[in-house]
């Protein structure tokens, strides 16, 4: 990603402890996920339908 930067967040059920949170940065068109004890290591990026799933899934889970 070039340009502006992402505007990372992670859950508000996540302890301030840190160390142990995925952090999302939503665009229009993209989702990036990264892990929240590595933030200058790549990242993860899905489309908005398949974040959509995956946190269904997640939900539908007991996750």
């Amino acid at each position: 990603m070039t340009g502006t930067a992402l505007e990372w967040f992670k859950s508000s059920y996540s302890g301030d402890e840190g160390g142990a949170c995925l952090e999302v940065a939503v665009q229009p068109t993209t989702i990036h996920i990264r892990d929240s004890k590595t933030p200058t290591a790549p990242h993860l990026t899905v489309t908005p339908s398949t974040w959509t799933a995956f946190l269904k899934l997640a939900h539908n889970s007991g996750c």
